[in-house]
């Protein structure tokens, strides 16, 4: 067991999306996240074990490794495509209430920004942490973040903004979540942000890059 969940740990790692897969070189023709994730199922696994003990330790090993420079967001994209193919696996017993979520993180790229790179690097990395995800996607206005809060109360918010000139509409959909959600935490990234700029649009929480939005939730959910 310890092996195949090392095996997982590392397709993930080092972004080995299934056997076809040619990255990376090293790994060529090797059963991917795929083919392991199905196959530690198979023997008897239990979900949350391969959740906790392979998934959420090999994408911590990825944000480690982003936030110090020793990958970058092409090395990390491969290593989310992973993990999102072992994930698949898992979601019917995430669904089905076998594998306890740690809770409901809504996301989405605020109105008038369309670049989502950076949202969907949060998005799986947060998923990888045992969250269940709802992604709104692209250019979301404050209308339906607050009814999809309305839909899943509890759940915590991230926003992403990636050109300055959105940043304003940012601080709008946070005015608006906390007059109808107060409670609710808000979460914010994308480029051109900063701690100031957070913490003068009233949001909870920013980071620089994904790894600091899932140590975040791990602290709330504790």
């Amino acid at each position: 067991m310890e092996s195949i969940l090392a095996q997982l740990g590392e397709a993930v790692e080092f972004g080995k999306v299934d056997k076809n897969s040619p990255y990376p070189p090293n790994l060529k023709g090797q059963d991917g996240a795929d083919e392991l994730a199905r196959e530690a199922l198979d023997t008897g696994v239990p979900p949350a074990s391969i959740l906790t003990d392979a998934l959420v330790p090999a994408m911590d090993r990825v944000g480690q490794k982003f936030s110090e420079n020793k990958i970058f967001v092409p090395q990390m994209l491969m290593s989310a495509k992973a993990m999102s193919a072992a994930m698949a696996h898992l979601k019917p017993f995430f669904q089905s209430g076998d594998v306890k979520s740690k809770g409901t993180f809504i996301i989405g790229t605020v109105k008038g920004d369309l670049p989502d790179i950076g949202k969907n690097l949060v998005a799986m990395m947060v998923e990888g942490g045992g969250w269940t995800i709802i992604d709104l996607g692209v250019d979301v206005n404050e209308d339906t973040f607050n009814q999809t809060l309305a839909d899943n109360p509890g759940a915590i918010v991230g926003l992403s903004a990636l050109l300055t000139t959105t940043m304003a509409n940012m601080e709008v959909i946070v005015t608006k979540i906390k007059e109808a959600h107060p409670d609710t935490k808000v979460l914010v990234g994308g480029a051109p942000l900063t701690d100031d700029f957070r913490a003068k649009i009233g949001a909870d929480f920013y980071s620089p890059d994904p790894r600091g939005a899932v140590e975040y939730l791990k602290e709330l959910a504790a």
